[in-house]
């Protein structure tokens, strides 16, 4: 009977994961990663769901106490990056540093197991060509979580198995409600775990960043008004700027150094090109000349073709085929040939 560890957060998805695996036959071990204090899927509350799960399927359940890795590198990620006038991505860099590899690491030393399995909604194959191993979209393109996982290990997806890749969330709710799981009506969890613990990014940003007022300006210079702190905004957004115009207006850049809010018309808000930093190829070997692909520079951005041009130190040049909004710094443009998730990395600052 092969071992798998499950990571639980209490959400449905991830308790149909472990349920449907239970019913395949593994031999099912559940873990819940302890991320920080305060409720929400990943902490209290969810500690307990999960624990309900696995006393339902009868099998083992352990809490992983990982606080200090989700400050240093979730918490504090953040933080600075905020404050440094970029809008980081925080799932895709939880994935990496704080729930895959350090579970599998705990999978393997702590319990001998060398597979591990999460409710995420994508899918791993094998290439037959080339023997390598590729993240692919789920066949749910709405509920598709790839661009989160782009930052993986390529070493690790000979170890991760993803159950709900084939099946749509409402297919989801109907195996949780014919297992009868505790989990099986339970709501939407929010994206962001940070979120549904303080209530928003920015009351959860204000515990950490202090006020600091300055302008908002439009590309003229122009003072339209003022902000309370360039952590605040991120580009592209509209709503909240607290300025009145003739056009609708857009934050284009933060300026950290002026503590300046650059906002702009739409048409000004659009660019054909950015560089990528931190790039993890997941899929294929690292490119050495230039490469067609589509490129999704936002989760719920449609992936538009691009070319992905190789720069000194390992960053890329994409020129896009059509000009895309809002393109923001600290977030992943993620790579793609059709449904292989290619890799991806970091949008710089200009």
């Amino acid at each position: 009977m092969t071992q798998v560890v499950v990571g639980l957060s209490g959400g449905v998805d991830s308790s149909t994961t472990a349920a449907i695996l239970h019913h395949q036959g593994y031999d099912v071990v559940g873990v819940t990663l302890w991320l920080m204090k305060g409720k929400g899927q990943c902490c209290s509350d969810g500690m307990v769901d999960a624990a309900k799960i696995c006393e339902q399927l009868g099998v083992a359940h352990h809490i992983v106490d990982t606080r200090d890795l989700f400050q240093t590198h979730i918490v504090d990620y953040l933080v600075s990056g905020y404050e440094a006038g970029v809008t980081p991505l925080p799932c895709s860099q939880c994935n990496r540093t704080v729930k895959f590899g350090p579970m599998l690491n705990y999978a393997r030393a702590e319990l001998g197991i060398e597979m591990i399995a999460t409710g995420h909604y994508a899918r791993i194959r094998q290439n037959p060509e080339t023997g390598r191993y590729e993240l692919l979209r789920a066949c749910d393109r709405n509920k598709d979580q790839s661009y989160f996982l782009y930052d993986l290990q390529a070493e690790l997806l000979p170890h991760i198995l993803f159950p709900l890749g084939e099946t749509t969330k409402t297919e989801t709710r109907q195996i949780a409600a014919q297992y009868n799981l505790v989990t099986a009506d339970k709501p939407e969890s929010q994206d962001l775990c940070l979120i549904e613990a303080h209530g928003s990014m920015r009351t959860f940003l204000d515990q950490y960043i202090a006020p600091r007022t300055g302008e908002i300006v439009d590309t003229d210079g122009q003072v339209l008004g003022e902000h309370q702190g360039i952590h605040h905004y991120t580009i592209g957004q509209r709503k909240g700027l607290g300025v009145s115009a003739p056009d609708p207006l857009y934050v284009m850049k933060l300026d950290p150094v002026m503590n300046r809010v650059v906002v702009g018309r739409r048409d000004e808000a659009t660019q054909t090109t950015c560089t990528v930093q931190r790039l993890n190829w997941l899929s294929i070997a690292p490119p050495t000349t230039p490469l067609q692909c589509e490129v999704q520079v936002r989760y719920r951005a449609k992936p538009t073709a691009a070319t992905a041009i190789p720069l000194p130190e390992g960053r890329f040049k994409l020129q896009f085929a059509e000009p895309q909004f809002g393109i923001t710094p600290g977030q992943a443009a993620v790579f793609y040939q059709g449904e292989v998730t290619l890799g991806g990395g970091i949008i710089e600052r200009e």
